[in-house]
């Protein structure tokens, strides 16, 4: 049996839903059942955004997400309101460009990515997003890589793939990086 439940949170404007649908996607690909439930505020950039995924090989019973096994956050806002949350053992990925504050849990794991600044350097901001994605995949090992690259391929914006695969492959980077660290540590 396997359930995997992810909150991604950040500002609206950033990619969150998309963040959340583009795994959701990759897990129809797996034929696993999925929920994907957005919760944003009535701005359209600036507001708060949210958004659960669950991925599961049972059947999912409500759409809500209290205790994840991953969060994502992209501003301290979110890393505020849901860090709390996530089930120990689990973990937190965040973009360091942007949340100005360390995570105070020592039962996760911690994924620290300067999201933003990666994006600049590959040369497209909005990717910041897609950074996160990649880590999370990598990290977790919630759907396999290819099923994500081919939800991005048929429900993405073909002129935006090979930027977004260079963002994806960036987060595993980090993904990688943090799981060295931490048999060092």
């Amino acid at each position: 049996m396997m359930t995997h439940e992810i909150i991604f949170a950040g500002f609206g404007g950033q990619g969150i839903l998309s963040m959340g649908k583009f795994l959701a996607f990759g897990g129809m690909v797996e034929n696993l059942n999925v929920s994907w439930c957005p919760s944003y505020g009535p701005e359209m950039r600036g507001g708060t955004a949210n958004c659960s995924v669950i991925l599961s090989d049972e059947e999912i019973g409500a759409p809500i997400v209290t205790a994840p096994d991953t969060l994502v956050v992209m501003n301290r806002p979110s890393l505020d309101k849901f860090e709390t949350t996530v089930k120990s053992g689990g973990t937190i990925i965040l973009d360091s460009n942007l949340v100005n504050r360390e995570v105070t849990r020592t039962d996760v794991t911690v994924i620290r990515i300067p999201a933003q600044d990666e994006a600049e350097a590959i040369g497209f901001k909005t990717i910041a997003n897609m950074i996160l994605l990649g880590a999370l995949v990598d990290k977790t090992g919630v759907i396999p890589m290819a099923s994500l690259l081919q939800a991005l391929k048929e429900h993405g914006k073909e002129k935006f793939f090979d930027m977004n695969k260079l963002a994806i492959d960036k987060g595993i980077e980090y993904a990688r990086d943090s799981v060295n660290s931490e048999v060092m540590a």
